[in-house]
Parts: C-alpha cells; structure tokens; sequence
C-alpha cells in the first residue's frame, strides 16, 4: 500500500500501521527528517506508551512501557553504528526476537540482523508537510 500523508494525519497512519503490520518488528526506510521518528512516536501513543517517545539516536535504543510500567516496545536508531559488530555487542539479538514491538530506524546499518519476518515501511519526503508511506501489503 502507499499513500500519501501530512503531519495532521499521522495518528491514523500509526493505527493502520499496527492493525495491519504482519509483524512487530518494523524496520523504517527514508532520509534523515522524513518523519521516522514522528511516526514511532504516533505508534507508541497508539500502542498506550507513557510518557513522549524521543529518538535514541545516542543511546541507540530507547524502551517504552505502558501505564502498568510493562515493557510495550524497543526503538533503536542505529544511524551511528559503523557495523553490525557494535550492535551484537550490545546485545541487540535479545531485542530483536523478544516479543515486543521493536521500531528501527536506519535498519541497513544493520542488514544480517534483521528478523526476516520484519515488515519493511518506507516514508519518501514530497514536501515540508507531505510524505508518502509505503507498506508491504
């Protein structure tokens, strides 16, 4: 499916995105300020996260819970990585096959990593307020 979107509709992208992703391990594809982490960040909300989601980029992974203080997602930005070695060193395996939601920006930092069952979500800047999605269907 691809479709196009502004910022005011992206509570709706979020939704259809976790209604529809056969898998929640979601890899998202796009150039740095195509709204990759505004639309994680719509997802958590969607998904009853606590508290603002924020990028990870220096941390590399953030964890969000919902309002019992259960773990609900994992969100890695592995843009600084220089290979897959550094994410292996953080474990980031145990990540990736637990059963939670996992959102990660930047995934081909990290290509013999990725669950092969991960959906593959793509955001193409058309202007400042527009982007379109594409999601395997």
């Amino acid at each position: 499916m691809k479709k196009e979107y502004k910022q005011e509709e992206i509570k709706e992208i979020a939704k259809f995105i976790i209604e529809n992703s056969p898998s929640k391990k979601i890899c998202f594809h796009g150039e740095m300020g195509a709204g990759k982490t505004t639309l994680i960040k719509a997802i958590v909300k969607e998904l009853g996260g606590q508290g603002e989601a924020s990028s990870p980029t220096f941390g590399i992974v953030n964890e969000y819970s919902d309002a019992q203080n259960n773990t609900l997602a994992y969100h890695f930005d592995f843009y600084r990585l220089n290979d897959e070695s550094e994410a292996l060193d953080f474990g980031v395996e145990d990540y990736l096959y637990s059963n939670y939601w996992v959102f990660m920006e930047w995934p081909d930092k990290i290509p013999n990593l990725i669950p092969e069952d991960a959906t593959h979500i793509s955001i193409t800047i058309i202007n400042k307020t527009t982007r379109i999605i594409e999601i395997p269907s």
